[in-house]
């Protein structure tokens, strides 16, 4: 029985992870609808012009690509939030319960896009629509994470007696990140200008930088830390690097013409993206910490059983 919840556990590791990337493409294809400007460019929903396939012209074709993915997304999250009811998987208590959230929050995206079709509150409705979009996929790279065989193995457990912890320091970062990409859509979505999206930028530089350095401090032997601490400043170097790019996209490149430009829709594309796999490695920093050093509480409990057993010896 062992063996066959093992593969069970494969198996449905590597449909996550299948869905996890279907999901970037989908934040791409959504990401392409605003930096062409095609938002309004089918005024109907489910349905566009009142047909399944409508004519792929102009902004169309943006807006039904989106429109696909984000369907291909919703089926593979309710294969995944089935097999994860039936599947027999060792030892993953959460998992169930993790995949029908995912299904309600996949709903709620479709919700608030068709909101956003209807033109009901755009600036509130899309913002939103941005917003439950990454915290869609920090929540499915997180359950990818949980059903991966390294989170079943169960490695050595860390002790961090400083202060303030690295598990706070992470859940801080992530939650700092996931503020800036809020800040970061209501800006595209016209909500209001980017200076409290340039202030989101150095908070998460400070955050990343010091969870980075608590991790790489100590506990510099470990290579789980340390891989996910490579893992966070690669993706949130190349993100600064992006930003960079986006803003001379939006002041300079979007002044020299009145239509969307190949430049300025593939440089502001990239930063949206970079931003969502920022956010993924953050998630996954967090929970690598969080499985490694135990909470304060076992810590305790731990060293009372240490004690109790030296008394007994």
């Amino acid at each position: 029985m062992w063996p066959e919840k093992i593969q069970a556990a494969r198996g449905v590791y590597r449909f996550a992870v299948l869905t996890s990337c279907c999901t970037v493409l989908l934040l791409m294809a959504g990401a392409l609808v605003t930096s062409n400007d095609a938002a309004d460019s089918v005024p109907d929903w489910p349905l566009a012009y009142g047909k399944l396939i409508p004519p792929l012209v102009g902004g169309i074709r943006f807006e039904y690509a989106h429109r696909v993915m984000a369907g291909i997304v919703a089926i593979l999250t309710l294969i995944l939030a089935i097999w994860l009811t039936f599947a027999k998987l060792p030892r993953r208590n959460a998992a169930k319960p993790l995949g029908w959230l995912l299904l309600a929050l996949v709903l709620g995206q479709a919700g608030l896009g068709a909101l956003r079709v209807e033109e009901i509150h755009p600036m509130l409705s899309a913002t939103a629509h941005a917003t439950l979009a990454q915290v869609f996929f920090m929540t499915l790279v997180g359950l990818s994470l949980y059903l991966s065989s390294w989170w079943r193995d169960e490695p050595a457990q860390l002790e961090d007696k400083k202060s303030p912890s690295l598990r706070l320091l992470a859940s801080l970062t992530t939650v700092t990140i996931l503020a800036q990409l809020i800040l970061g859509a209501a800006f595209r979505h016209g909500a209001f200008g980017i200076h409290p999206h340039l202030v989101g930028a150095g908070v998460v530089t400070v955050m990343v930088v010091w969870a980075g350095r608590a991790a790489k401090t100590r506990f510099r032997e470990n290579r789980d830390l340390r891989r996910a601490t490579v893992f966070l400043h690669s993706f949130f170097g190349l993100q600064i690097l992006l930003g960079l790019a986006a803003w001379y996209a939006v002041r300079v490149l979007a002044m020299q013409s009145a239509q969307p430009t190949l430049p300025y829709v593939a440089l502001t594309v990239a930063h949206v993206l970079g931003g969502a796999l920022t956010l993924a490695a953050s998630v996954i920093f967090t929970l690598t910490a969080f499985r490694l050093i135990p909470g304060s509480a076992a810590q305790a409990h731990r060293a009372g059983s240490a004690e109790s057993a030296g008394a007994l010896r």
